[in-house]
């Protein structure tokens, strides 16, 4: 029996990053000789077992046959025979398939050191088409190393699997899964690029897709298209460290631009309705969580007037913060103010920029929180009149507030 470490920590290592988890490989070993040593084993669909004392998860070597579509459809083989070269030949990216024997020796049979000096993602084998998931991986991969390149010979392979349908056969949570993890990197919008370039796009986020080539507003930036403005919005959500639910609504706010009339472009008057009603449809489709997809259906809806609030009466900033919940979930607001923001600096390229025009929201939020409801009802002689006469003092707490800052 002989155990190595392989994939992500040896990577990782090579390159100067942390490692978080490692993952071993166990070559000439059987399941009963795993349990022998204490071994406990936790793999449904192959031989995978947790160490007696790190816990770390060791993997019987295994090669995989393709019996089917999508990501599910293959065929383990686990069995003391199987190579270390074997089980290396299965995976995904060269890089990926480097092992390191428990001496610190390194075994790259596919040149995966090659190709972390050319920062370079290549396939291994032929074998990384019966994977669809793989097209997702190699994409969140590119956003999170964001130096590295695709090699034009794996893209290639990629858009051939796009266009046999394989994508297709992808589940919602799964595709879900690598997008949210993809959005929480560095460079999230070189994902969406990524999906792009070898066609994924289209099937997975047909909706985003369609936004490149959609103009943007003339006041805006003229120069890039809507689809390359929602790159810049994510990328700003990424820079500044938001949660994945606000780089979530911001991958989404503009959806509804793509349902403009072509006789009104460049303008994209009242798009704010379909952008929520497509970012709820998208979140759903995808099964995001609730918190991802309430609040990107807000921002798609209320993003337009948040970014105005220079300009709106005491009365309309009162009528959002009810609309939107704000007094129960203040939180949820501020992250939507968070969301608009980066919609800003996807404009002005700067987040310090772009907050002052939201400033006044969060001043505004407090104040009407601050209204006493308790003591405005038991003044009221009718409880019909106590939702009007909160309302009217919360107007009244946001023109105060005006004032001072006057």
């Amino acid at each position: 029996m002989q155990a190595y470490i392989v994939g992500g920590a040896v990577r990782d290592a090579l390159l100067g990053l942390p490692v978080k988890d490692r993952d071993w490989v166990v070559v000439g070993s059987t399941p009963e000789e795993m349990r022998a040593r204490g071994f406990r084993p936790v793999g449904r669909d192959f031989p995978v077992f947790l160490h007696p004392d790190s816990n770390e998860e060791y993997a019987l070597a295994r090669t995989e046959r393709k019996s089917g579509h999508g990501y599910t459809g293959f065929v383990c083989h686990a069995a003391p025979e199987v190579t270390l070269e074997e089980d290396l030949l299965r995976r995904d990216l060269t890089i990926n398939a480097i092992a390191r024997a428990e001496d610190g020796t390194l075994i790259d049979p596919y040149g995966g050191q090659r190709d972390l000096a050319a920062r370079v993602f290549r396939h291994v084998s032929p074998a990384f088409a019966e994977d669809p998931l793989r097209v997702l991986r190699v994409a969140r991969f590119a956003a999170r190393f964001t130096d590295f390149t695709v090699a034009p010979e794996t893209l290639a392979l990629m858009r051939q699997m796009v266009a046999a349908g394989e994508i297709d056969h992808l589940v919602a949570e799964r595709v879900w899964q690598e997008l949210a993890r993809g959005l929480m990197e560095a460079r999230p919008s070189r994902m969406i690029r990524a999906l792009r370039d070898c066609g994924a796009l289209a099937r997975l986020l047909p909706e985003l897709d369609r936004l490149f080539g959609v103009p943007q507003p003339e006041k805006h930036h003229p120069e890039i298209d809507t689809g390359e403005h929602v790159l810049q919005v994510i990328d700003a959500a990424a820079a500044s460290a938001q949660p994945l639910a606000v780089r979530w609504a911001c991958l989404l706010h503009d959806l509804g631009k793509a349902d403009t009339p072509a006789h009104l472009l460049p303008h994209h008057y009242g798009h704010e309705a379909a952008s929520a009603r497509r970012a709820r449809e998208v979140s759903e489709r995808l099964k995001a969580p609730t918190d991802c997809r309430d609040l990107a259906e807000m921002v798609a809806r209320e993003h337009g007037i948040l970014a105005r609030a220079a300009e709106l009466r005491p009365e309309t900033m009162v009528r959002l913060i009810e609309r939107c919940d704000g007094l129960r979930r203040p939180e949820r607001f501020l992250l939507m103010l968070e969301a608009a923001a980066c919609d800003q600096a996807g404009r002005i390229g700067a987040i310090a920029a772009a907050t002052r025009p939201l400033t006044r929201w969060p001043a505004a939020l407090a104040a009407v929180r601050a209204v006493d409801a308790g003591t405005i009802a038991r003044n009221c002689t009718e409880k019909s009149q106590i939702p009007q006469a909160l309302h009217a003092a919360r107007v009244a707490a946001v023109k105060a507030l005006d004032k001072d800052i006057k």
